[in-house]
């Protein structure tokens, strides 16, 4: 089921999942509850016009979180590497996809 509005993201759930011809990405967001609802609601208005999936895990454990790296609340970790840190604006988050896509996924 594609999400057409901005949303909270759900544990789980894909984005632009019935696109299968996208590349998937595997994240976590770390973070309180509450800036990890706001963070992933900005993520799904930012890059559901983008040709991407992505699929992401919420973590609310600090200590993993730290023992990850992890300073800044929220954290999305994209493929196991720190890609966005702190409640970014949705228009930082769109520049950051759009110049992933662009090096090449």
């Amino acid at each position: 089921m594609e999400a057409l509005a901005c949303h909270e993201m759900d544990e789980g759930e894909i984005l632009n999942e019935s696109h299968p011809e996208y590349p998937l990405f595997e994240g976590v967001l770390y973070g309180g509850r509450v800036s990890t609802a706001k963070f992933s609601k900005r993520l799904s208005c930012s890059i559901k016009h983008l040709p991407i999936r992505l699929k992401f895990h919420f973590e609310y454990d600090t200590l993993k979180a730290v023992e990850n790296g992890i300073t800044k609340d929220p954290t999305l970790v994209l493929d196991g590497k720190i890609f966005l840190e702190g409640l970014v604006q949705a228009e930082d988050i769109t520049k950051a996809f759009e110049k992933l896509i662009k090096e090449g996924i």
